[in-house]
């Protein structure tokens, strides 16, 4: 089982025995359809709920966005990245041991720690939050789109977004109150455990329910929408459908290509679990395996889409599978990353830090990659740059406001202390790839593959990805 270490102990929550009450009658929101803009930390930005900065989109994609940007609809894309989903917040909190794997009993846990809400000093955004909260840091326009309860959780989780930048648009429907119970307009929470042997579990109520925690939603808001259109990116995880219905997960896919916005899907461990789904949930992982344009995945996860052990070939494969699918990345953990494309692979070790926690580390992953996606960065520098700051969330503890900081990212790339491993690397690329070229970061010797080798020196990555995170960091600091 994974596990987690925390920076100062927290002590065991031990339920009161009186229930107190932090619901009101009706928790959904008390405005159908909530929407604040990203705060932008340029000097020349200004907030606007549908209008922005007015960031044009090149009118050619040959050179935008290393080719990836649809070609259609490409009008204003004043937001860089859109979340769907998946917002809710985490409470950690030590226990003297994990719930016991019983639905049942598992979900009478859950319950008695519900009974009596943990003090705050103990949340935390989690989801989705984590990767639009990395994203932000290092200057991308975020938006989050989701629902969230009018209840105190709702609104840390408002506040949250709100201080770190990110816009919100709610997703709600003007139906009957009484058609669903009161819990579910309520906040997703997730629960994560951490017993004396410092393992941890996780328990929400989207575990013991065979429907969406939101299934009363049912399609998309005009605002919803326009969000959408006005994103470069859409970034949707496998954890969605423990909220959204996949007809609407399918609807926001189908329109995003429509608008012309870059889908990112990462699957996760529910990538499994939805590929033996119903058959619902196996058209709308289909549909976004087909449809993104960039995937990304464990090398666990991309072998049990594919039943392939090698993570290239298996990244090949889900290339071969895809209509518009441009990059497929598979995240090696310590051992670094890989970029597929239909012409060529590139790869970046990790670099070396001191490890205290995971969560969170593959969200900011993402983030990054956004951030050299939308910037066209050479693929090897931004693999570079999401290693980095993947590696800087996991020298902190717990995800949300402890992900990467660019402070620390600046830190991890100046000291360029590579966890190299040739003989991982060597074995990897052993198999017919069938590829033109592999670009790796230097200190990489692959046996056999010396006439496909392309080389980058470090030093180079390094002086290229200092000056854009210096100019990221400046600009945060500049007052709107």
């Amino acid at each position: 089982m994974h596990t987690i270490t925390l920076k100062t102990p927290i002590p065991y929550h031990v339920p009161s025995l009186k229930s107190h009450s932090i619901f009101p009658q009706n928790p959904r929101l008390t405005r159908p359809h909530l929407i604040f803009p990203p705060i932008h930390h340029r000097p020349h930005s200004h907030s606007s709920v549908t209008k922005g900065l007015g960031i044009s989109v090149p009118n050619s994609t040959p050179g935008a966005l290393n080719g990836s940007l649809h070609s259609e609809n490409l009008a204003v894309k004043d937001i860089d990245v859109a979340t769907l989903g998946n917002l809710c917040v985490d409470i950690v909190l030590n226990v003297p041991q994990l719930p016991p794997p019983d639905a049942d009993r598992r979900k009478a846990y859950m319950d008695r720690l519900s009974a009596s809400p943990p003090d705050k000093k103990y949340w935390e955004a989690g989801g989705n939050c984590n990767m639009a909260i990395a994203a932000a840091r290092l200057g991308l326009r975020c938006n989050a789109i989701g629902h969230v309860g009018n209840e105190v959780y709702g609104r840390f989780l408002l506040d949250v977004l709100r201080d770190e930048g990110i816009g919100m648009v709610g997703m709600n429907e003007d139906t009957d109150a009484n058609s669903s119970s009161a819990s579910s307009y309520e906040t997703l929470l997730c629960w994560v455990l951490v017993d004396q042997l410092q393992r941890h579990g996780f328990c929400s109520r989207a575990d013991f329910s065979k429907e969406p925690a939101f299934s009363w939603l049912t399609k998309l808001s005009v605002q919803v929408k326009t969000a959408i259109k006005q994103s470069k990116i859409l970034f949707c995880n496998g954890y969605g459908f423990d909220e959204l219905s996949p007809a609407v997960i399918a609807s926001a896919v189908e329109y995003a290509v429509e608008v012309g916005t870059a889908i990112f899907f990462d699957p996760g461990p529910r990538g499994k679990s939805l590929s033996a789904g119903t058959p619902e949930e196996q058209g709308a992982l289909n549909l976004l395996l087909r449809m993104s344009d960039v995937l990304l995945l464990t090398s666990d996860e991309a072998e049990s889409l594919t039943g392939i052990k090698n993570p290239i070939l298996a990244g090949q494969q889900l290339l071969k599978q895809g209509v518009q699918t441009k990059w497929v990345i598979v995240k090696m953990g310590p051992k670094g990353s890989i970029l597929i494309t239909k012409s060529g692979i590139s790869c970046a070790p990790a670099f070396k830090v001191k490890v205290m926690d995971t969560v969170g580390c593959g969200d900011s992953f993402v983030a990054a990659i956004a951030y050299g996606f939308i910037h066209n960065m050479p693929m090897v520098n931004t693999l570079a740059i999401a290693n980095a700051v993947g590696a800087a969330t996991a020298m902190g503890c717990g995800a949300g406001r402890n992900v990467a900081t660019l402070d620390k990212v600046l830190e991890i790339v100046e000291a360029s202390n590579l966890n190299e491993d040739d003989e991982f690397w060597n074995e990897i690329f052993d198999e017919n790839l069938g590829v033109q070229e592999i670009t790796a970061v230097s200190k990489l010797v692959i046996n056999g593959s010396e006439s496909q080798l392309n080389s980058v020196p470090l030093q180079k990555v390094v002086s290229e990805l200092l000056p854009k995170l210096k100019s990221a960091e400046l600009e945060r600091k500049v007052p709107c």
